[in-house]
């Protein structure tokens, strides 16, 4: 049982990181000898430096804007920064939940019905994923449901 919430720690990690990937541009002195074989016209020239020096910040600006937008609305419809905060920390977790999760039934899947066949070991531990992930999908998508009954409801 150890195992499997280890795994899952470390699937949720690796979601995160991937989805927190960014673009990164390289920089050449030749981007003009560059030919793609499908378009034979060269690459225009540009300074890669001003572009993204002109790129990431603003994306970091919107980004960040966006999330404190967010953030204060959940606390103005929550009445409290640790409702608020706790309220958004569920919903992204709801929503990043959803893929995560779908890889796990699918690996399990594999697990159960392509290598399971000739290894009964490997059938049981398909299931045991595919049930396990079932499980965390279920209460990562009622947990903020449940949140929000108890403190807008019971809190008064």
């Amino acid at each position: 049982m150890k195992k499997f919430f280890a795994v899952n720690l470390l699937l949720v990690v690796a979601l995160f990181i991937i989805v927190g990937a960014r673009n990164i541009y390289a920089t050449s002195d030749d981007l003009n000898v560059y030919t793609p074989y499908f378009n034979q016209t060269p690459l225009p020239d540009q300074n890669n430096n001003t572009v993204i020096e002109q790129e990431n910040p603003s994306t970091v600006s919107e980004i960040k804007s966006t999330t404190s937008q967010e953030l204060s609305d959940y606390e103005q419809k929550y009445g409290s920064k640790a409702y608020g905060y706790t309220a958004y920390a569920l919903s992204k977790l709801r929503i990043f939940s959803i893929p995560l999760c779908f890889l796990g039934i699918a690996i399990g899947s594999i697990y159960q019905y392509v290598i399971g066949i000739r290894r009964l070991d490997i059938h049981d531990r398909g299931f045991t994923l595919i049930v396990g992930f079932v499980t965390v999908l279920v209460i990562c998508q009622v947990l903020p449901l449940i949140f929000a009954i108890i403190v807008q409801g019971w809190r008064g």
